[in-house]
């Protein structure tokens, strides 16, 4: 169990402070990490919450107890953007009757729910507690959970919200201090807005809590007509379900803290009455790859599953715990630069740890300096070089390589034994000598590259007797 003395500290978007952390419930540590908009594959932006926030869930877990933490991470499986794909991909189908339009989404939403599933799983994220899905919160549950219909007839009862237009919105001027978050000055907002865009609004800066559906559209029942919910309300009724009208961590991307969270703060503080919706808010910093924004339009916009099992990215497949390091070897706060040469250099890092510690049979105990290091804002970063040491005074079955595979372990990477099996090294080779005399050289490439990705650098040469190719093998360390 934790030992307060010890301390855990917290960089806290609300204050901008790093603080002491001091769970309202230490038998039950409750955090809430906004999840993926299922509509499509989730790309390698989408991985750094999930990697950080797992590291979190890890660390309060040993700190607090297993059992005394809940971590909820929910999926997003009704958006218009989820709409668009499933008329993209089934359209068809729709237009002759032969599939309904909710059941087209269902088909997009469970696909890519099931890829985020192994891809995260890949990285070596452990399961949160609970992975509520957003249309199972939207009418009232026999269960009695909250959901976003009671939720939103809540604000517009406590002078919060109001309809116009065939919608809900909220009002933000009723709620005094909007914008605490991200520290945005609600008369500014709406001296530079555009009223006539959104007439039916009382303030430029008002947001739809509820909007109707056409006919072509999922929708459910409710008492302003058959619809379905915006975004933010989302979050604010499955959190609340599971964690309760306060809890003590709400985390996500950079990118969410307006409007996403300052909106889910807004709803959830005005219909539970409450000062705060969660004690602490951290957010990881941006990404880019190669030194650019990502996009599609620039051509470096990649999915997790791409990274994992093709080569368009360095023209080689990569392995889960090679983006998971590449991924915390910057601290969470700061924005990552996401690079082959990163790549390249957290696979050597860890091939060296992973050799080091399979000197020890067994893991051993879990360094302290581990986990003071990260209880100091998560700094993976003064951790990673607490391993480096440890790697470097590992001898066989001694004290420091039992330590950095307990290390290695707790920070959700792989410790299989890092010794090569040369009968399949062999096989290897001669399946690559095949394909390079069938001139398949995209495929000799890649298990060329799958060899080195475990250890195995192989090089090519003459005999000097036959002139034949031969290819001999060593193992980098």
């Amino acid at each position: 169990m934790f030992d307060a003395s010890q301390g855990l500290r917290l960089y806290n978007t609300l204050t901008r402070t790093k603080e002491d952390f001091v769970p309202i419930d230490a038998q039950n540590v409750r955090m809430y990490v906004c999840g993926p908009t299922v509509y499509d594959f989730a790309h390698i932006g989408n991985a750094r919450p999930v990697i950080v926030f797992d590291v979190l869930f890890r660390l309060l877990r040993h700190l607090y107890g297993q059992t005394h933490v809940t971590y909820v991470r929910n999926i997003t499986d009704v958006d218009d953007k989820i709409n668009a794909r499933a008329l993209r991909d089934f359209g068809g189908e729709i237009a002759s009757g032969t599939l309904s339009l909710n059941e087209a989404i269902r088909r997009v939403t469970e696909k890519t729910a099931d890829q985020f599933h192994r891809d995260v799983a890949t990285l070596g994220c452990l399961e949160p507690t609970v992975e509520p899905r957003a249309t199972e919160f939207v009418e009232p549950r026999a269960d009695g959970k909250a959901d976003m219909i009671t939720l939103i007839r809540s604000l517009i009862e406590r002078g919060h919200a109001y309809v116009a237009a065939g919608e809900v919105l909220f009002d933000t001027v009723s709620m005094p201090d909007y914008g605490q978050l991200s520290k945005r000055n609600l008369d500014e907002q709406q001296a530079g807005a555009r009223i006539a865009v959104d007439a039916h609004k009382k303030n430029p800066g008002d947001f739809v809590l509820w909007k109707l559906s056409s006919p072509e559209e999922p929708g459910w029942n409710s008492p302003w007509g058959r619809g379905r919910p915006g975004w933010h309300i989302e979050c604010s009724a499955m959190s609340a379900a599971y964690l309760g009208e306060v809890f003590d961590i709400h985390g996500g991307g950079l990118d969410l803290i307006f409007p996403h969270h300052e909106n889910e703060i807004a709803q959830s503080r005005c219909a539970h009455g409450t000062s705060v919706m969660a004690n602490v808010w951290m957010h990881n910093g941006f990404l880019q790859v190669e030194g650019q924004k990502m996009s599609k339009s620039l051509g470096n916009f990649y999915s997790i599953h791409e990274l994992l099992e093709t080569e368009t990215f360095g023209g080689r497949r990569w392995p889960g715990d090679v983006l998971r390091l590449a991924m915390l070897m910057t601290h969470y706060r700061e924005p990552i630069d996401f690079s082959v040469r990163k790549l390249e250099e957290a696979e050597n890092m860890l091939r060296k740890w992973k050799r080091a510690a399979d000197l020890a049979p067994v893991a051993g105990q879990l360094p302290a300096e581990v986990i003071d290091v990260l209880s100091d804002d998560l700094a993976t970063y003064a951790a990673f070089q607490v391993l480096t040491q440890l790697a470097g005074e590992a001898e066989e079955g001694n004290e420091a390589a039992a330590a950095l595979k307990a290390s290695l372990l707790f920070l959700g990477f792989d410790v299989a034994s890092a010794e090569v099996d040369e009968d399949k090294v062999a096989k290897a080779i001669a399946n690559r000598l095949a394909l390079i005399a069938a001139k398949n050289w995209a495929e000799a490439d890649r298990v060329r590259d799958d060899l080195l990705a475990h250890g195995v650098q192989l090089k090519d040469g003459k005999d000097p007797a036959t002139g034949e190719r031969v290819t001999t093998w060593e193992v980098k360390r």
